[in-house]
């Protein structure tokens, strides 16, 4: 039966076939990449162009990551994850689609797969400077394959970028990736500023987005995406989005922080808020209301795990950052969330 439905999907014509080269230019450098530490697969993209991350960009969870570019076909992404998910390499599903597809020419596609194995696809008529990389590869693609186009596989991640100021691009994204420390999210936006760094994009910047997904489905879709992020309309589009993947990484402590709360683990507890308290203070990758809300539910656990005293200054930074948290208060106690006890409530809310 797989057998039968990986024929099936090779014969089917991608969704974008019309008589004449299709006219989408959605432009723009893009990477997709697998963490073989933590088998996390992820997309990330710029371009001058709204909204970006609405077309270009496909990850799923145990299955791959997909960037389709260029003069855009979106089915490459849906295709793709489509027969990656039915047991086919990342390298196969490319050539299959490209051979379906009578505009390759004008396409730029990477996929990678749930075992890393990366492919790439530059065709010859995207507009220049046009290239990629893959893992593994030594130089930048050249070779005509499978028609007038460049292809190329190789292993953990591919750079790709088109309608570029110069070649140096889709190089000094490969640089930044493999030189860079950290976890997917921030080696992947890492590239992305590198190449802005030498250039980027001929027309300059509008838009972005991250997709960074585990590498084994929890049979639960929503917790299946570490980070999913979109900036549709930025004049520093890159700037904002790795704000947003700083304070994608502060909730992401304050959940860890509830759920060992729900746990009674109130050491870990107290370490996950404290981590995200680290992330945001003196930074403006977050406005003073928001700042607020992280230091109010820490102090809010501390209250519940019977620690008042040391409750008390942090209610005090909040409040002072957002003074409604203190009408918030009494509210939290009628729900059940602080414990009804009228002395406790009056010593918060009498905090200066």
């Amino acid at each position: 039966m797989r057998y039968l439905l990986i024929i099936t999907l090779l014969a089917i014509p991608l969704a974008t076939q019309p008589s004449t080269v299709p006219k989408r230019p959605v432009n723009t450098y893009s990477i997709v990449a697998y963490d073989p530490n933590t088998r996390q697969l992820g997309v990330a993209v710029q371009s001058h162009w709204f909204c970006v991350g609405c077309t270009v960009s496909w990850a799923q969870a145990g299955v791959g990551a997909v960037a389709t570019q260029s003069f855009i076909d979106p089915s490459y992404g849906a295709l793709g994850l489509d027969m990656m998910r039915a047991g086919r390499s990342a390298p196969d599903t490319l050539k299959g689609l490209l051979i379906a597809d009578k505009h390759r020419d004008v396409r730029q596609v990477a996929m990678v797969d749930a075992e890393g194995r990366v492919a790439a696809w530059t065709g010859a008529n995207d507009i220049q400077a046009a290239g990629h990389l893959v893992g593994g590869m030594a130089k930048s693609a050249t070779n005509p394959s499978p028609d007038h186009g460049a292809f190329s596989s190789g292993k953990n991640y591919s750079v790709q970028a088109n309608l570029m100021v110069s070649n140096k691009v889709w190089p000094a994204m490969a640089r930044a990736f493999e030189s860079t420390k950290g976890d997917l999210a921030e080696r992947m936006l890492t590239a992305l500023e590198a190449a802005q760094a030498v250039g980027g994009d001929s027309r300059g910047s509008q838009s972005a987005a991250l997709i960074v997904v585990r590498g084994k489905s929890a049979g639960e879709p929503w917790t299946d995406r570490v980070f999913d992020l979109r900036v549709d309309d930025d004049p520093l589009p890159l700037e904002e989005l790795r704000r947003l993947v700083t304070l994608a990484r502060v909730y992401h402590h304050m959940n860890a922080g509830d759920l060992a709360v729900e746990r009674k683990d109130n050491n870990a507890a107290l370490r996950e808020y404290g981590a995200a308290e680290r992330l945001v203070a003196g930074k403006q990758s977050t406005t003073p209301d928001r700042r607020a809300e992280i230091l109010y539910w820490h102090a809010v656990a501390l209250v519940n795990m019977g620690r008042v005293d040391k409750s008390l200054p942090l209610f005090k930074r909040a409040f002072a950052l957002h003074a409604a948290w203190r009408q918030l208060t009494p509210r939290l106690s009628e729900a059940g969330l602080l414990p009804d006890n009228s002395k406790i409530i009056h010593r918060i809310e009498a905090v200066k």
